[in-house]
């Protein structure tokens, strides 16, 4: 399991919410030593609902391509006014869901 603590999420910049490390361009793609961004646990589990592995390491690989993605914007606004304890239901995207039958 990743390593958790508390601190502020660098997508949604929510304070004292528990973190763990995501890495930018995913371990799988070659992102084991690339650099990484400490984002609170829904903002981690959103990203990786929406997008694989391949679509995070060609196209998102910066916290600011993740902050300008149009599918990711809507639930950075919405999240950010959500208290540190709310428990968040993370659901894949349909688009996603999709591709994963092919893969």
């Amino acid at each position: 399991m990743a390593k958790k603590e508390i601190g502020t999420c660098e997508l949604c910049s929510r304070k004292e919410v528990e973190t763990t490390i995501h890495h930018l361009t995913p371990k799988e793609m070659g992102g084991t030593f690339l650099p990484t961004a400490k984002l609170c646990i829904p903002c981690h589990k959103q990203i990786h609902a929406v997008y694989t592995n391949e679509e995070l390491a060609a196209r998102l690989s910066t916290i600011e391509e993740l902050k300008q993605n149009e599918k990711l914007k809507s639930y950075v606004k919405w999240i950010r006014k959500q208290p540190a304890s709310k428990l968040v239901k993370t659901k894949k995207s349909n688009e996603r869901k999709r591709k994963g039958r092919y893969l």
